[in-house]
């Protein structure tokens, strides 16, 4: 199981089952869990990342029949998606029942769900024996971890224990997808794509903008997954003519020979799974800005576009 050993799964299940916070590996991003029916030990997560309280934690199973305890209904659609995509990188929005506070789902009669696709995460579901709700491991709108390296430099002694399962492989959040509605409706891109749940369930709707009152999904705000060095997305390569920057270059040459250039992979799932790791290295070089390439418009890219245009909000 990684490098991670039985006795350690069983020290975090025990401070898990305490209330205490443990952050541990997925497949896309580190998480920071605690018992998702513990009103107490969920606000703690929201007290050490600094989260608002309109922003909805997602919940992470380690099977089916734990899913069956927490939602009003689990529809056929549910059903299939959870067939074909579980364990992975795929949040299902559906009606929950009384036994899940609140204060995980920002007040909303709903839920958002997953089967992480990780051993490490897995295990320590079951051996803890309760749901665990578990945004990024990181302060709120900041970078998320992809390394354990990241979860200790972001939140130090603020989590009780980091388990250290390696990088993670799909490197972004996971999709979302809200099922408590009459037609599907995708609240955040992510590890899966559009085209894949629409080859699946038909066409799936975007979310209707929220001015006010709780997100129906994380990872809504506009500024959001942000290093504190300024992110630029720039065209064709064209980058300032003033500061000491870094480019993570895509496609374009840089339009500057003296600023250091990354490399990036020329595949979306490469791209998303190398982009956090290379945004934590350069926040931490002390660079005036870090700019990359605006990504192609095409579906395979929606989620790397959601992230980027976040990232580089000013809100």
């Amino acid at each position: 199981m990684s490098s991670v050993s039985q006795s350690e799964i069983a020290t975090a299940a025990r401070l898990l089952r305490a209330g205490r916070l443990v952050a541990f590996p997925t497949e896309t991003v580190y998480g920071l869990g605690a018992n998702a029916l513990d009103p107490e030990a969920v606000a703690r997560i929201y007290a050490v990342k600094g989260r608002p309280a309109t922003s909805p934690l997602i919940v992470h199973v380690a099977s089916i029949e734990m899913v069956h305890s927490l939602v009003a209904v689990w529809p056929d659609i549910a059903d299939r998606l959870a067939r074909r995509f579980w364990p992975g990188p795929l949040t299902l929005v559906i009606e929950k029942l009384p036994a899940i506070p609140l204060i995980v789902t920002a007040g909303l009669p709903t839920v958002g769900l997953r089967m992480p696709a990780h051993p490490v995460a897995l295990a320590l579901i079951r051996a803890a024996g309760v749901p665990l709700a578990a945004p990024s491991a990181n302060r709120f709108t900041e970078l998320s971890p992809t390394t354990a390296g990241h979860v200790r430099r972001g939140l130090g002694s603020d989590v009780d224990l980091v388990l250290d399962g390696g990088p993670c492989q799909v490197g972004i959040e996971s999709t979302v997808l809200s099922l408590a509605g009459p037609k599907p409706v995708l609240l955040r891109p992510g590890g899966i794509s559009r085209t894949e749940l629409e080859a699946l369930v038909g066409p799936v709707a975007g979310p209707e903008e929220v001015k006010d009152g709780a997100h129906p999904a994380p990872g809504m705000h506009p500024r959001h997954y942000s290093p504190r060095t300024p992110l630029l997305l720039v065209n064709d390569g064209k980058l300032p003519d003033r500061g000491k920057g870094i480019y993570l270059q895509h496609k374009h040459p840089p339009s500057r020979e003296d600023i250091k250039t990354i490399q990036m992979p020329a595949a979306a799932p490469a791209y998303a799974a190398a982009l956090y790791d290379e945004l934590h290295e350069a926040d931490a070089a002390g660079h005036d800005w870090i700019a990359l390439d605006n990504p192609p418009e095409t579906p395979d890219w929606e989620a790397v576009q959601d992230r980027l245009h976040r990232a580089a909000a000013n809100e």
